[in-house]
């Protein structure tokens, strides 16, 4: 990956530019630096909003072939728009499972009819997906999923429970890891089926976090229905489309991801300058190693992103970058905290209702949310202890872990 732009990727990052200033008007005028995972101070029909907003302009289709309404840019173009996006201050983006994760599943593992039904609405912003993967009992631990699936006639006919499912109160479609045969165990037999959420057989219930928001979920199915066609791959193969979803979630936006580290870290260190706590030999050395630290996160993403646009899908050693990004922003919300001192422990009460649009009563500032939230990264999309499995087993061949 070269770190000069070429004067055509030069143009397209000015491209970018002019549409956000163009479009971050009216309702959209106060969400610039605000938003994000973790960061609950927009209402999510906001951001969902802001997405289509995005769809009108063509932004959600970068990496999509043409005849699927994407734009088919490149992938250096890709890398431009999630950096430009950052650098402009523009909104975080909520997570939008079907653009980052189904999507691009189904181009890679799909047939040509799901790709046709499916990814089209994704890209124009009118159908959500939420991601059925983790249960009571299997959370970084897929293969123990216990959701069961069976055919009766032309659909299948789903019946279990999973948690953590970010934001499907929202969402109109879930891609569910279940199990479809009746010799079933582990990784074998589990299939990746396509499921409608507005149906009598969904139930879903907010969980409420510390932070007094409902991203997450539970989803109970009890004969939930969907069609004997919607499986992405083989029926019974759903590990392999399921491991490469996971991969998709650390692509070409992993740099606009470190741009927004940058930024964090920018305004920790003008805190600490404001407050003289920076002049403490200790908190000025930890700062300087979160700083040293997050230069080897970009210098790594630029390898993985050169890895990367050679094409294909992503291979177990982008495990690394999650990694590495995960175990280091959980590390930046300590340093952040150190940094505030007394004054971290203490929420905004009573928040005025224009600064807390979900209804909380209090509110967290940036750095708070980071803290608290930073637990869950380790966490959540594979935990750190999977990370370091599947590099010891899948990259570096070392013996597997006894099971």
């Amino acid at each position: 990956m070269e770190f000069a732009r070429s004067p055509a990727e030069e143009a397209f990052a000015d491209e970018v530019r002019t549409w956000l200033e163009e479009h971050l008007v009216g309702e959209f005028a106060d969400l610039r630096g605000r938003g994000g995972t973790g960061q609950e101070d927009l209402a999510p029909e906001m951001l969902i909003a802001w997405e289509r907003e995005l769809a009108g302009g063509g932004w959600l289709g970068l990496d999509y072939p043409s005849e699927l309404g994407g734009r088919g840019t490149s992938f250096v173009e890709q890398v431009v728009f999630h950096q430009t996006y950052v650098e402009a201050r523009a909104p975080g983006r909520i997570p939008n499972i079907g653009l980052t994760l189904l999507g691009p599943t189904l181009v890679a593992y799909g047939t040509t009819a799901l790709q046709q039904r499916f990814v089209p609405p994704i890209l124009s912003g009118t159908e959500f997906w939420c991601q059925g993967y983790s249960e009571p009992d299997a959370g970084s631990d897929l293969a123990n999923v216990s959701t069961r699936a069976r055919l009766d006639g032309d659909r299948w006919l789903i019946t279990g429970q999973k948690i953590w499912t970010s934001l499907a109160q929202y969402a109109q479609w879930a891609f569910v890891v279940c199990r479809t045969g009746d010799d079933s165990e582990r990784h074998h037999g589990l299939s990746y089926l396509l499921v409608p959420m507005d149906q009598p057989g969904v139930e879903i219930r907010p969980i409420v976090q510390i932070t007094g928001g409902t991203e997450f979920n539970e989803v109970f199915f009890d004969d939930a229905e969907t069609d004997a066609d919607l499986v992405v791959g083989d029926v019974g193969g759903g590990w392999k489309v399921a491991m490469g979803t996971l991969g998709f979630e650390r692509g070409a936006s992993t740099l606009g991801q470190q741009t927004g580290f940058r930024q964090e870290l920018d305004n920790l260190l003008d805190l600490a300058r404001a407050t003289g706590v920076v002049d403490d030999p200790v908190v000025r050395q930890d700062l300087m190693r979160s700083y040293t630290e997050l230069e080897v996160m970009r210098y790594n993403q630029l390898r993985m992103l050169t890895a990367l646009s050679t094409g294909g899908v992503p291979g177990p050693e982008m495990s690394i970058g999650k990694l590495y990004w995960a175990s280091w922003h959980r590390s930046f919300g300590e340093l952040a905290m150190q940094v505030r001192g007394a004054s971290g422990m203490v929420g905004i009460d009573p928040t005025p209702a224009h600064e807390d649009p979900l209804g909380h009563g209090y509110m967290l500032d940036p750095l708070q949310r980071t803290f608290v939230y930073g637990r869950a990264h380790t966490i959540y999309g594979g935990s750190n202890q999977i990370q370091r499995n599947i590099l010891g087993e899948r990259v570096l061949g070392l013996p597997r872990e006894p099971r």
